[in-house]
């Protein structure tokens, strides 16, 4: 049985179960495949270490405070987040992988570090 490449149906040699002609093939189909997830991906991705560093920045000693407008002056996305924890008081931290807030009053948040 003759079998062509997904990517430029050209006819393929070697292999029963070969799916592409060449790596070249296989990386463009894939890569054309996998390209709106990825933009996605990269995108949220990209948003979520941006509100990373910033939390990092202001919060080098593992807890602080910040205004909402410090925060926001620096770029940061309150609606990303890659884990919320809620006590058992009822305080709702919201997290970014180890680094986390939680509004305190008003226009004010304590930043703090979950020790891992």
């Amino acid at each position: 049985m003759v079998k062509y490449c997904l990517e430029c149906s050209e006819k393929i040699i070697g292999r029963e179960d070969k799916k592409f002609c060449s790596d070249a093939c296989r990386n463009a189909y894939n890569n054309k495949r996998n390209k709106d997830s990825n933009n996605l991906m990269r995108t949220t991705n990209n948003r979520l270490r941006r509100n990373y560093r910033i939390l990092s920045e202001l919060n080098p000693d593992g807890k602080a405070k910040a205004t909402r407008s410090k925060l926001v002056g620096k770029g940061f996305d309150f609606e990303l987040v890659t884990s919320v924890l809620t006590t058992t008081a009822g305080s709702t931290y919201y997290f970014l992988y180890d680094q986390g807030y939680m509004l305190l009053e008003n226009d004010l948040y304590i930043l703090v570090r979950k020790e891992i």
